[in-house]
C-alpha cells in the first residue's frame, strides 16, 4: 500500500476522518465491546469470590492463600497470570479503540485499491500480546512481593513506605518527557499508523505490538498502583482504567495528567510519612 509504505501522513489523516464512519465501524466496536465486557465480567466475578480480599480458595476454588506462604505452585502462578492478563484486557483495550478504528479504515481503503493488508483483528492481537507480556511481568513482581511479605491479604502494599513510593513514582513519571513522548503516540492514531506502518501479512500484528509498546511506556507504572489499592479492588481498577482512557482521548488529557501527577506525589508523601493511612 503506497500511501502507508511511504509514510504519507497527510493521506492517513484524510483516512481518519472518512474511515471512522465506515460500514464496519459497528462490527468492530461490537467486537471490542464484547471482549471488554467479557473481561470485566471475569474480573468482577473473581473480585466477588474474595470479598475480604483474601486469596484463599478464590480462583475457582483451586488457589490456596498465597499470602500465607512464600511459595506458589505452578497452578497458582498460572491462575494469577490469567487474572492479570484478563484484567489488562479489561483496562487497556477501550483506550485502543480510536487507533483500531483508524487502522480499520486503512484496511478498508487498501482493499478497495486492490492492496489487502492484515485484518483489524491482527492489529488488536498484537496490541493485546504486549499487555500479555506485561501481565507475566506483573505476576512475577507479585510473586516477589509476596515472597518478601510485602503484600497484605488484600494484595495491597503492606508497608506505608512501599505504598507511598509507588504513588510518588507514578506521580513523578506523569511529569517526565518519556511519559509524554509515549502518550503523544497513543493520542495521534493517523500519525502513529503512518509512521509505524509495516507491510505484509504480519504488518498488522507488528503495528499492534508497536502501539502496545508505546502504551506500556505510557501506563506501566499506573498499573503498579494496583498494589496500592489492592490488585482486585474493583473501584481502584476502574479508577485507573478511567484515567488511562481520559489521558489518551480527552482534549485536555495531557494537562489533566500533569495535575494528577502532582496530586499523586503529594498523596504519596503523606502516605509514606504516615499522615494518611491507606
Amino acid at each position: 500500500m503506497t500511501m502507508i509504505g511511504e509514510r504519507d501522513g497527510a493521506v492517513a489523516l484524510q483516512t481518519t476522518a472518512a474511515g471512522r464512519r465506515g460500514p464496519d465501524r459497528w462490527l468492530i466496536l461490537g467486537g471490542v465491546d464484547a471482549i471488554t465486557v467479557s473481561a470485566w465480567i471475569y474480573v468482577v466475578v473473581q473480585a466477588r469470590q474474595m470479598p475480604t480480599g483474601m486469596m484463599s480458595n478464590s480462583m475457582v476454588g483451586t488457589m490456596p492463600s498465597m499470602n500465607q506462604s512464600t511459595t506458589w505452585t505452578a497452578l497458582e502462578f498460572g491462575l494469577m497470570l490469567l487474572m492479570w492478563a484478563v484484567m489488562m484486557v479489561a483496562m487497556m483495550l477501550p483506550s485502543a479503540v480510536p487507533m483500531t478504528l483508524v487502522y480499520a479504515a486503512v484496511v478498508r481503503k487498501a482493499a478497495r485499491g486492490g492492496h489487502p493488508v492484515a485484518p483489524t483483528g491482527a492489529f488488536v492481537a498484537g496490541y493485546l500480546a504486549m499487555w500479555g507480556l506485561f501481565a507475566l511481568a506483573a505476576t512475577a513482581v507479585q510473586l516477589g512481593l509476596d515472597h518478601w511479605s510485602l503484600l497484605s491479604p488484600a494484595m495491597a502494599a503492606a508497608s506505608p513506605r512501599l505504598g507511598g513510593a509507588l504513588l510518588i513514582g507514578a506521580g513523578v513519571y506523569e511529569l517526565t518527557p518519556l511519559k509524554h513522548a509515549c502518550l503523544s503516540q497513543c493520542r495521534a492514531p493517523a500519525h502513529f499508523i503512518a509512521q509505524h506502518w509495516h507491510a505484509g501479512p504480519a504488518g498488522g500484528v507488528r503495528l499492534g505490538v508497536a502501539l502496545g509498546a508505546y502504551c506500556l511506556g505510557c501506563c506501566w507504572i499506573l498499573m503498579g498502583l494496583l498494589f496500592v489499592g489492592g490488585v482486585m479492588n474493583l473501584l481502584w481498577i476502574a479508577a485507573i482504567a478511567a484515567f488511562v482512557l481520559f489521558e489518551k482521548t480527552v482534549a485536555f488529557g495531557v494537562a489533566g495528567g500533569r495535575v494528577v501527577g502532582a496530586v499523586l506525589i503529594l498523596f504519596g508523601v503523606l502516605v509514606a510519612t504516615g499522615v494518611i493511612a491507606l
